[in-house]
Formats: structure tokens, C-alpha cells, sequence
């Protein structure tokens, strides 16, 4: 991105563009490595910087979620650890899962840290933790036959769960409600990879990405499992490489990471793109495997996971603010 324009991309006035940043285009993206689709060019962007660097990480980060002290717990998900940045910006390990890959994170309403974890054999379970990795118990045995990707918590204590399984030919993925203590039951099917999701502040629409075929689905909700009839829709294709994890934050809109783009798109609560995050160096092919990120409750902050995804690449945590 031209120095120019960096300089002018700075706030982000979600819904309403400043006059300066509607009137600013960059003048060209033909030497980018990933280069915006034209209809997002003119959207409002924040650049992200404070990048800190996750020693022995090289390939995907995931799952970031903040506690009260501002402790931001992730996942180092090839290397199958769950780990801490402090409010010092220190970096420590919390736990090793063996023969699991640890994806998506959420704080459950009894305090825990709820781990969404892979297997290399395509399977995966959703184990529950203190959140200094002690007490492990497992939630959704790998024996459910759900490819544990990631998950988000509702009001009544359960959380949904999307299920990775699929390619672009064979829509085998889906979404799961899970009930405290229940087994658990499906609540969309037939999708190809599904992959992030997110709920509404009021929990009367689910946010769902479908990796394998870029779309995300606003589902509105009659109740816990069952979508309200001519509620479901999709809301957004997607051009380029996939929708990741996404998060809702509290005035509704919703941030979605797009793997292997380097960037976050937001929605509007109808569905609409308001805005996006970029991260430093995409042009250059640098920190496009940006998979999640976390928002600090009761604050415009937000932490953003990415890495190179390559040898002798860096997997790194960045930070923005949005007013």
C-alpha cells in the first residue's frame, strides 16, 4: 500500500466514512501480493502496528481471548500450545495438548477456557480448562464425529460449535449447539468447512463462515437450535481466499478474518462491509495467514493474530483500535 495512502487510512468511522478517507483511492494495487478486490478499496481501513513476535511459531496462531487483567490466552495451533501474552508483553506457554492442534478459544460462564482442538486424522473435540491449563476435562468427545474448529458461548451457559469437515464438493461440515452437560445437536448442515462463528449481542442471530465457498450467513435464531423461518440468509460472498474466525462486539458489527488475505473485513449488523483492518507487509506476502482476533471487552481494543505461513516465516500478534 503507497505510503500516501497508509498515512490517510488511520480511523475508522464505521458506518460513516470521514470525507477525507471516502475521497482517498489508492492509486493502484497491481503490485500488491494480495492484492483488495475493487469493491472494498474505498472501504474505511485502519492499518495494524505493535506487532510482537510468538517465539518458536512459524505457522498458524488462533483462538486469542482476553481475560479481565488484559492477559490475552492464544493458541499455537501446529504446535499444539495454548499460550499467554501478558498486559507486560511477555510470552508464555499455559499448556501442551499432545495430539491436538488447538483452534478456536472462548471463556465459558463458569470461568474456564473452552479449547476447540483438531486431530491430524480430520477429527477433533472441544476439551474445558482452568485458565492456567489445569483441571482438563473434554467436553465433545472426539468419538461425536465433529471436526472442532470453533466456537462461541450464548446466554444460557451453551455454545455453538462449528464442524470443519467438507471440501468445495462435498458439504459434510455444519454447526452444533452444545447444552451445558448435553450431547450435541445439530443446528445447520450441509456446509463445506465451516469455520468461524459468532453470535449477536441480543443472541437472535448467529454468524456463521463457510470456508470452502466464501460466504457468511446471518442465521436468525427461533431458538437455541432451530433457525427462524425466512431468517437465514447469505449475507456476504467473499472474494479471494476464505473467512477465518470472526467476532461480534458489542454494538452488533461483526469482524471477519480472511485467511490468507492479511486483512478483516467489517459488517454492519445487517450483513453490509463497513470497514476493514489491515495488517502491515500483506503487500509483500508477509502476515497473510490471519486467522482470528480477540476484543477487549469494554474497549476499541483489539488483538489480531496472523503468521507468514512459510519457512522461515514469523507468527506474530498485532494490535489496532476502533473507535
Amino acid at each position: 500500500m503507497a505510503g500516501t495512502v497508509r498515512n490517510m487510512l488511520v480511523t475508522l468511522a464505521l458506518g460513516v466514512a470521514h470525507p477525507a478517507l471516502a475521497e482517498t483511492q489508492p492509486t493502484s494495487f497491481a503490485s500488491s501480493a494480495m492484492p483488495i478486490p475493487p469493491a472494498e478499496q474505498a472501504l474505511p481501513t485502519i492499518v495494524a502496528d505493535r506487532p510482537i513476535v510468538v517465539p518458536g511459531a512459524a505457522l498458524d496462531l488462533e483462538g486469542p481471548v482476553y481475560l479481565r487483567d488484559g492477559t490475552l490466552l492464544f493458541s499455537d495451533v501446529q504446535g499444539g500450545r495454548v499460550l499467554r501474552l501478558d498486559p507486560a508483553g511477555q510470552i508464555s506457554t499455559v499448556t501442551r495438548l499432545a495430539g491436538l492442534m488447538p483452534g478456536g478459544m472462548a471463556i465459558g460462564p463458569d470461568g474456564r477456557l473452552y479449547v476447540a482442538a483438531a486431530t491430524a486424522s480430520g477429527g477433533g473435540s472441544v476439551i474445558a480448562m482452568a485458565t492456567d491449563g489445569t483441571h482438563r476435562t473434554t467436553i465433545v468427545p472426539e468419538r461425536a464425529g465433529i471436526a472442532a474448529n470453533d466456537l462461541v458461548f450464548d446466554a444460557h451457559g451453551g455454545f455453538y460449535l462449528t464442524d470443519a469437515r467438507g471440501t468445495v464438493g462435498e458439504a459434510s461440515g455444519g454447526v452444533w449447539y452444545v447444552a451445558p452437560r448435553a450431547a450435541p445437536v445439530p443446528v445447520l448442515r450441509h456446509l463445506a468447512v465451516a469455520n468461524g462463528i459468532a453470535l449477536s449481542p441480543d443472541g437472535k442471530n448467529l454468524w456463521v463462515g463457510e470456508f470452502a465457498l466464501g460466504r457468511l450467513y446471518r442465521i436468525g435464531l427461533k431458538d437455541a437450535t432451530t433457525p427462524a423461518p425466512f431468517q437465514a440468509v447469505t449475507a456476504y460472498h467473499f472474494t479471494g481466499p476464505a473467512p477465518d474466525s470472526m467476532r461480534v462486539d458489542a454494538q452488533g458489527r461483526v469482524y471477519v478474518c480472511l485467511y490468507g488475505q492479511g486483512r478483516i473485513l467489517i459488517f454492519a449488523p445487517t450483513g453490509l462491509p463497513i470497514g476493514q483492518i489491515v495488517l502491515p507487509r500483506r503487500d509483500q506476502g508477509r502476515n497473510l495467514n490471519l486467522t482470528s482476533l480477540a476484543i477487549r471487552p469494554g474497549t476499541g481494543e483489539i488483538a489480531v493474530v496472523a503468521s507468514d505461513g512459510k519457512p522461515g516465516g514469523t507468527a506474530s500478534i498485532f494490535h489496532a483500535r476502533i473507535p
